[in-house]
């Protein structure tokens, strides 16, 4: 009791008294310019634009002495000489146990109509900076995601760090699922950025289901939502899943998409006058990927807590070398890839095994494991390269032995990576199976 009332009187002395206001003097494409008080104009404050109908948003930029505010809801009412109300602190949630199961905004506000949400006591900054290299422990053991893929051919340690790469209509969202289900994880956080509101309710209701709510907590903000909530809400996700990491528990988080954040901060680059550069992607983009992913990852040392995470990327037209592609992987532990084509002849989940992988695999399988990967990879690589003439019948069986083993052995290997999204199946089962396809 004695330290949570001194946390209490140190945010009391915290607090600033003095009230700073400014007045809207322009608006310059989606931003807000606005003067104030130059010891209240900061970047990342937050300011509030007093109306009929009042508009929150954020310092994002300066011209001159003005500040250029994103705005977080509606412009239309917004009238030349607004006052604005300029708030110094930065954006701050409050997570608890009573999160796991509800639906929240990126400002931890409950938008699935099941009523108020109970505050933690611990306030955790929405932007927090990820911890120290130095003082971050290890990754640990092995996680069972319950996919039979993913489990042998890129498998995830506990704070490890993924990237899930996919067109538009491949099964990120089904795969996401399957991960939010079959996952052995104390708590899953699931980021839905730039969604369609159409598919929001589908995906918390029937795609991810009751078993994957009452463990979850679900951040949303859809297409239809201003780019300065879009920007935010993979935050907050990664803040509330720190705070469960910050309690000894093993989180997985699950961000859909990276691309669609990166999206909504060069909208919001690009209106501050950043110049463009590949693909019209501002400089800022990729100085904000790295902040928003290195967050994921183990505690810190001494600390049992963890935040393993998947990031799906949209590949623009399955570019799989486009600039967000290109700079997440060089980030993250590793890659899922899902190809379309492999979708189109009815394999799902459609992981392309031969270019997912798993930086810390090898250390997470033993021997024997390895040995079996191995020996599947190989005979998928080896048919992959003669598809063409085993096709069109240009190759004789007999011709070469190891040839004939991947023929053989490949309708199997194929079984294997079929699962359906209600399917889950241990390590151990999948290691079992992957095993009697190579007899």
């Amino acid at each position: 009791m004695p330290s949570l009332l001194s946390k209490l009187a140190e945010e009391i002395d915290a607090l600033d008294p003095r009230r700073f206001e400014g007045r809207v003097t322009g608006l310059s494409g989606s931003l807000i310019e606005a003067t104030g008080p130059i010891e209240a104009l900061a970047l990342g404050a937050r300011a509030t634009v007093q109306g009929a109908r009042p508009t929150r948003g954020e310092i994002v930029g300066f011209r001159g002495d003005r500040a250029l505010l994103a705005p977080y809801d509606s412009i239309e009412a917004i009238r030349p000489g607004a006052r604005v109300i300029l708030e110094g602190a930065e954006p701050m949630a409050r997570p608890s146990r009573a999160w796991l199961g509800r639906v929240i905004d990126c400002f931890g506000n409950p938008v699935d109509g099941e009523g108020p949400l109970h505050q933690g006591l611990k306030p955790t900054l929405v932007r927090a900076a990820p911890p120290s290299a130095h003082d971050r422990a290890r990754v640990g053991g092995r996680l069972d995601v319950g996919v039979r893929a993913i489990n042998a051919f890129a498998a995830i340690c506990r704070g490890q760090r993924m990237g899930v790469f996919a067109g538009s209509g491949v099964g990120k969202s089904v795969l996401m699922s399957m991960l939010a289900r079959g996952a052995n994880a104390d708590v899953i956080v699931i980021g839905l950025v730039g969604e369609r509101g159409r598919e929001v309710k589908e995906f918390i209701e029937d795609t991810l289901g009751e078993e994957g709510r009452r463990r979850s907590v679900v951040v949303v903000a859809t297409s239809d939502e201003s780019a300065a909530r879009r920007r935010l809400a993979p935050h907050m996700a990664c803040a509330v899943a720190e705070h469960f990491r910050d309690e000894g528990l093993g989180v997985l988080l699950l961000i859909d998409s990276v691309t669609r954040f990166a999206m909504a901060q060069r909208e919001i680059g690009l209106s501050i006058g950043e110049p463009p550069t590949t693909k019209g992607y501002t400089p800022s983009v990729f100085s904000e990927l790295p902040k928003l992913l290195e967050r994921a990852g183990p505690g810190r040392e001494g600390e049992h807590g963890s935040i393993t995470a998947l990031f799906t990327v949209l590949v623009d037209g399955d570019d799989h070398n486009e600039p967000i592609a290109d700079a997440v992987r060089g980030i993250l532990d590793g890659h899922i890839v899902m190809e379309r084509s492999i979708a189109e002849r009815g394999r799902y989940p459609a992981i392309n095994i031969l270019k997912s992988i798993s930086r810390l695999m090898p250390m997470c399988h033993t021997v024997e494991e390895n040995e079996i990967i191995g020996r599947a990879r190989a005979a998928l690589s080896l048919y992959s390269e003669m598809e063409e003439l085993i096709r069109i019948g240009a190759y004789k069986p007999g011709a070469d032995p190891e040839v004939d083993e991947a023929v053989r052995v490949r309708p199997a290997i194929e079984a294997f990576l079929t699962q359906s999204r209600d399917d889950r199946t241990s390590i151990k089962d999948g290691f079992a199976l992957l095993a009697e396809a190579l007899k």
